[in-house]
Parts: structure tokens; sequence; C-alpha cells
């Protein structure tokens, strides 16, 4: 089997022009196949305001009625996602930018309105990909980017989580390739003490997610992250890991999950 390296990059590399930059520079030079999922970052929530739209958050999420659909469409699958596709064909790095919708490649469910109804927002499993259509746009040498919307069944689009669609794929995709899936963020890894960045937890298993849980070290919006990440290990993704970007190229770097 080949290998294939699906990378999740959010807010904070997107918001950030330099960062980016940083970010696509590497990524270019990143051997064999691989696929990009990206996040949104903070541009929609400033193109909302401009549009007199106001910003709902609950559990870090957004809820996503009509109007801010339609921003996340434009922000995401639009703006960014042509941007980053654009940046990376000037690094000679064969790019095709998608969201779900494009060729039925992500057929996601909208997601339950209770308890909380988080509006037209979509959940997913690996079932969800084709896979056949994913590895033949790898086969013909081209590198998928991916934005966070998809399409329910009806042709509904929807505002999916980025962390969600890089697991699924990275999931789906086991059945065709070796599959290493890297979280990106802003600091080095999991930290034992968030305000040392050099206290990296370098490895982190089931027994010992727990134990940090329970200290209280792994809190917050890094809880669903392990959490997807340990699900995608049982669900036979080769390694997982979560670094800084400007340390992708380092195989030694960041927090591996296993």
């Amino acid at each position: 089997m080949q290998n294939l390296t699906v990378i999740k990059i959010g807010g904070n590399i997107v918001d950030n022009e330099q960062s980016l930059q940083l970010f696509l520079n590497i990524y270019s030079q990143i051997e064999g196949h691989k696929i990009l999922v990206h996040g949104g970052g903070k541009l929609a929530t400033r193109l909302a305001t401009q549009l007199g739209l106001e910003t709902q958050m609950v559990n870090g999420r957004r809820i996503t009625d009509e109007q801010m659909l339609s921003v996340a469409v434009m922000v995401y699958a639009g703006l960014i996602n042509k941007q980053i596709t654009a940046q990376l064909q000037a690094r000679n790095c064969d790019a095709i930018g998608l969201s779900g919708a494009d060729a039925k490649i992500i057929q996601s469910t909208k997601r339950s309105t209770t308890p909380i109804d988080y509006g037209f927002v979509g959940d997913l499993q690996a079932s969800d990909i084709n896979t056949e259509r994913v590895k033949q746009l790898i086969d013909l040498g081209l590198c998928p980017i991916f934005s966070a919307i998809t399409a329910d069944r009806e042709g509904q689009l929807l505002n999916t989580n980025a962390d969600t669609i890089a697991s699924t794929l990275a999931v789906a995709m086991t059945n065709f390739f070796n599959v290493s899936l890297v979280y990106c963020f802003e600091r080095k890894g999991v930290l034992q003490n968030i305000n040392d960045e050099n206290s990296v937890i370098s490895i982190i298993d089931k027994i010992s997610f727990t134990q940090l849980k329970q200290e209280g070290v792994i809190a917050d919006g890094m809880l669903p992250k392990i959490e997807n990440a340990l699900a995608a290990i049982n669900q036979g993704v080769k390694s997982v890991c979560i670094k800084q970007a400007e340390d992708l190229l380092d195989k030694n770097a960041g927090t591996t999950i296993q």
C-alpha cells in the first residue's frame, strides 16, 4: 500500500497571512500523496459582522442559520479554498479545491435539532465519503484541498467541522492507503504545562489520555481533538500527530496519538 498524509489546518493559520504562506511552503514540499483540510477562521465572522449578521456560538461551535450558511459557503468553499489552491499551484503543487458537494465526495447528514439546534450543520461517518472518487483524483496526481462545507443527499449545503472531515477522510481512505493524519495548530503539541511551550507530551495513548483528562491537563477544545484522534487509530489510521505547522517535516516533533 502507498502512503497518504491527511493534514488539517485551522483558523490560527488561515487568519495569519505570514503563517499561511509559511505553511504552504512546507506543505508543498511533502512528498507522496496528500490531502489538505482547512477550517474557516475568523474571516466568516468578520464578513457576517459587516453584513449586519450576529454570530452565535454554543460550546465553541457556530450556529449556522440560513444567512450564516451563505457566509460560510462564500468564505470557506469560495475565497479561502481558492486562495489556498491558487497559492499551492504557484508552488508547483497540483491542487484541486473542493467542497464535499463536488462530485458527491462527502454526503453528510444534517445534525439533529436536539438538544441544541445548530442549524445547517453536517455530521458524517466514513461511509459518507466517496472513497473511489477521492482515489481517482489522487491517482491523477492531484492534491485535494477540502473546505469545511459538505452537502446532504437532498442537495442541502451544510457547515461541517473541519477536524471531523479530516479524521473521517483519514479513516475512509485506509481502504486504499497507509494513512497518517496530522492536525496542525498554534502550539508545538499537547502541553503538560500550558504556559511552557517545551513541555510537549510526546506520546498519548488511551490510558494516558484518561489520566491527563482527570488531571485537567487536557481540557476544553483539545478534548474532542484527541478523542477524534484515538477513534481514527482504532479504525485503521496508521498514525495521528498534533504539531505546529512549521514542524510539519520534523518526524520527531509534536504529540503522537497511538
